[in-house]
């Protein structure tokens, strides 16, 4: 357990057996993944045993975890994206031969329920993370009735122990919706991974080679993100704009935004490169309920320009780390961008508050709360889960 966490029994924790059920995983690149894939490398750091059920073709194995593969269809117009099928038989059979001592639920829509209406009768804990803004990523993407998605999650949610919220704006949401039993877990960052001394002067070189002040967004690229709105980035005066990432709305990104370097999707050493390279960050989408993204840049020193909603609304300081604005006004962004871009010393002192901001979430201290959450559903007169990391 984390020194600044200590365990609330003095009695050693048994291993736990875990049952991860996500909506999305390997080889699909997004929030739910990464963040399931964290929690598996905890599990198995920690000496816990685990058993991912995720939808589509990919690796059967991750962190030397088996992964069950259930069927799935294609998203319509984003055909890369896998949507899990509620095949009750097939995670009935998964469930009854792991027993696991708790079923996560990761981001839980169709795979998710059925997992939910599988470990009812099975007398199994429960514990959904609710990740994905599903009814405004609908909207963005112009799904007839996305409002009425709201009734669906909501039954799901009902349904659980407990739901972890990855902040207090999404926490507020769903308690206006109806949904009960709500704690906040945040995201952890790799802080080692993203981190100033990743700096590279060469590529910063080769992406501004008049040394232009480097703006950049990292992340999918898709309806939902609203990267279209970086075009007036582009159009401003000293800036250079640099989009890292791959998704349904490249092509017609890349027409709309011809100035701007689009690296595709990159991971590992080049990611950490791309987000140290960077003067200034800035997210676009307003229906982010956490935006991992900015965390990860705020961790590699770069101070942040993101939208007053949502996930963000906790991790940029209005001007102290970062800058936000009204996700209704492009005005608004222009303004915010045009202050760093040309304000070199307010650049500085952004950037000297940014890491500080995040280097106490580290995925360690966050996957130990994420533990106590198990075992206060297991047992919960036993246990109460660490308070989360505040800054």
């Amino acid at each position: 357990m984390h020194p600044l966490y200590p365990s609330p029994s003095s009695a050693p924790a048994r291993p736990l057996r875990v049952a991860l059920v996500t909506e999305s995983f390997l080889p699909q690149v997004n929030g739910v993944t990464n963040s399931v894939c964290r929690v598996a490398d905890h599990l198995r750091a920690r000496g816990h045993e685990a058993l991912i059920l995720a939808p589509g073709t990919g690796p059967a194995t991750y962190a030397g975890f088996p992964v069950v593969r259930l069927p799935s269809v294609p998203l319509p117009g984003y055909r890369t994206f896998a949507v899990g099928l509620p095949s009750r038989r097939l995670v009935m059979a998964a469930l009854r031969a792991f027993a696991p001592d708790v079923v996560h639920l990761a981001s839980p829509v169709l795979l998710g329920n059925a997992a939910v209406e599988v470990a009812r009768p099975l007398a199994l804990p429960t514990v959904a993370v609710y990740q994905t803004d599903l009814p405004g990523f609908a909207a963005r993407h112009g799904v007839p009735g996305a409002e009425a998605l709201w009734p669906l999650l909501r039954q799901i949610h009902a349904a659980v122990d407990r739901t972890l919220v990855p902040s207090s704006a999404t926490r507020r949401a769903l308690a206006g919706h109806g949904f009960p039993r709500l704690s906040l877990w945040q995201r952890g960052v790799d802080t080692e991974r993203f981190h100033p001394r990743h700096r590279d002067e060469e590529l910063r070189r080769r992406l501004a080679p008049d040394g232009e002040v480097l703006v950049g967004y990292i992340g999918r690229l898709s309806k939902d993100k609203r990267v279209d709105l970086l075009a007036h980035a582009a159009r401003l005066r000293g800036a250079r704009l640099v989009v890292v990432g791959d998704g349904p709305d490249r092509a017609r990104l890349r027409r709309r935004i011809p100035s701007a370097v689009f690296t595709g999707q990159r991971t590992g050493t080049d990611l950490s490169r791309l987000y140290a390279a960077l003067d200034v960050f800035v997210h676009t989408g307003a229906d982010e309920t956490f935006c991992q993204a900015i965390q990860e840049a705020l961790a590699s020193g770069v101070p942040v320009v993101a939208p007053a909603a949502g996930g963000p609304l906790d991790l940029v300081e209005h001007e102290g780390n970062g800058l936000l604005f009204d996700p209704a006004s492009v005005r608004e962004l222009r303004v915010a961008l045009g202050r760093l871009i040309h304000n070199g010393a307010l650049r500085r002192r952004m950037a000297a508050a940014a890491r500080p901001a995040v280097e106490s979430r580290t995925w360690e201290v966050v996957g130990d709360q994420l533990l106590d959450h198990y075992r206060s559903v297991i047992a919960p007169q036993q246990v109460e889960p660490r308070v989360p990391v505040r800054n």
